[in-house]
């Protein structure tokens, strides 16, 4: 009897694993074809750029529909077919799927050169042009940009699947406060392509250019695209488009309207962290005296990284660790994250004598033993050491750690502003050397700039001693902090600085 319950419990148990199974494969599957603007790279935000094809999932009931993303960057309406991208989407299709089409950047291009040969004829015509292609070297037929349209729309119908063709996003461009649009080129042919093959037209150019338009120029640049890129949009612009096509889809009487969710929860990519340690030159101390760290995190994508200055004035090495200041920062480190470290200028003070703050020189492992009135103790040990431990530990919590030697002081000798490549700076250097990370001179390239400007221009950037900078010198340094940071190679920071073209050159 039990032989055949459990026969019976087995027969039970993979019907049920068919049943899923089939269920499974029963969803429909909602395909996306376009270009950049659709899916900007992989998809993973390389760059901080964001296609709307990979939001539009997040809007969508994936228990009962799959989405499946086939744009690609760079493609026209006539290469994404010539490239043969669109034959396998076609190939995929079952009866109650959908296809969502959105082309026309990149359709402007000229028809025929030897570097992306991707351009179509204006309008929806039947008009072709034949050319011996110069970038593949073949012969091919090149159509009006209404006819690759239609015929995506019609191989779609051929396979019970339902076409929904959308106007191309707007670009960043702004005149007298309003958004340019395109119902006179290619959104306006998108249109006339889906009306007279009676499918569902959604203008996302009207509405994404209104939505712009809504929220101002100075709150759309930097926010929802870059300054550097009018035409792919960060996460949250792509987010803003890909809201936009759910609402279009609900307004319209499609089908898919049923898998839209009415209360979709968004979540934007995870940003990264920057976190900055160091001393006064470094801190927020006052309105008087003011370190690089503070107006740093103008030349940051704060779309997509939070920076934390948690620089303290009159700290070193020994004491920012030893007051606990760098365990509240390394017990927030995620992987990703970055470590900005710059210290030496009060390392060189009294070890064993108030403030306290002195550590031993060089990159040994020598210590020395303070003994305090209180009957404690504190092991001190020499500045590499130090900023090692910094490097390791930031390390071992996956984030990465970028050594700065010290701002130079406001010491001159002749022409020549004082460096310490000898001392805290090289040690600074060589801490990167034994444990990893990476290292910027900082201490070298201020100094350069200096000279450059000469002693009474800088002396300006000083107003109280030889040591701390206002906020015009810590302007002058946190660009050139950005600057070096942008070129340092595989840290992975560079992705996230953005120096506005009008400094790049100063």
């Amino acid at each position: 009897m039990k032989t055949i319950k459990s026969f019976s419990l087995i027969i039970t148990l993979i019907i049920l694993s068919c049943n899923q199974n089939n269920s499974e494969e029963d969803k429909p599957t909602v395909y996306l074809v376009g270009d950049s603007t659709v899916k900007n790279g992989q998809g993973d935000g390389a760059g901080g750029l964001w296609g709307w094809g990979v939001f539009i999932v997040q809007f969508l009931d994936t228990t009962k529909v799959n989405v499946q993303n086939h744009a690609l960057g760079g493609t026209s309406s006539r290469t994404f077919q010539a490239k043969g991208l669109w034959e396998p989407v076609k190939d995929s299709l079952k009866k109650g799927d959908y296809v969502l089409i959105q082309f026309g950047h990149n359709d402007s291009g000229p028809i025929n050169d030897d570097f992306r040969a991707r351009g179509t004829i204006k309008g929806i015509g039947e008009e072709t042009e034949e050319i011996d292609n110069m970038l593949t070297g073949e012969h091919e037929v090149v159509h009006s940009y209404g006819w690759y349209i239609r015929k995506i729309i019609q191989d779609t119908k051929e396979k019970g699947a339902i076409p929904i063709v959308m106007s191309p996003i707007p670009r960043n461009d702004w005149n007298n406060g309003k958004v340019p649009r395109n119902a006179d080129s290619y959104g306006g042919w998108a249109k006339q392509v889906a009306e007279e093959e009676n499918v569902t037209f959604i203008d996302l150019n009207e509405k994404m250019a209104s939505a712009m338009e809504s929220k101002g120029e100075e709150n759309v640049t930097g926010i929802y695209f870059y300054d550097r890129d009018h035409t792919h949009t960060s996460a949250k612009g792509a987010v803003m488009a890909a809201s936009l096509v759910a609402e279009g889809i609900k307004e319209s009487e499609n089908s898919l309207q049923a898998y839209i969710l009415e209360n979709p929860e968004i979540k934007l990519p995870p940003k990264k962290d920057v976190y900055i340690i160091g001393d006064s030159t470094v801190a927020s101390n006052n309105d008087t005296l003011v370190g690089w760290g503070v107006p740093i995190d103008k030349y940051f994508d704060t779309t997509r990284v939070d920076v934390y200055n948690k620089a303290r004035g009159g700290r070193s090495s020994r004491t920012f660790r030893g007051e606990g200041l760098w365990n509240a920062v390394e017990e927030n480190l995620d992987e990703g994250d970055f470590v900005l470290i710059q210290f030496g200028h009060n390392d060189g003070g009294h070890i064993d004598q108030p403030k306290y703050r002195g550590s031993l020189k060089g990159m040994g492992d020598e210590t020395q033993t303070v003994e305090f009135q209180n009957d404690s103790t504190e092991i001190v040990h020499t500045y590499g050491w130090y900023m090692k431990k910094y490097i390791e530990e930031a390390k071992a919590k996956g984030a990465t750690p970028i050594v700065l030697s010290m701002i130079p002081r406001n010491i001159w000798h002749g022409n020549q502003v004082e460096r310490n490549g000898d001392s805290y700076a090289g040690w600074a250097k060589a801490a990167v050397q034994e444990a990893g990370g990476y290292f910027i001179d900082l201490n070298d390239s201020i100094a350069k700039k200096y000279e450059n400007l000469g002693h009474q221009e800088v002396q300006n950037y000083f107003p109280k001693d030889h040591t701390h900078t206002n906020m015009e010198g810590a302007e002058l340094n946190a660009l050139i902090v950005a600057k070096a940071l942008d070129q340092l190679k595989g840290s992975g920071i560079r992705d996230y600085i953005f120096i506005p073209e009008e400094e790049t050159e100063e």
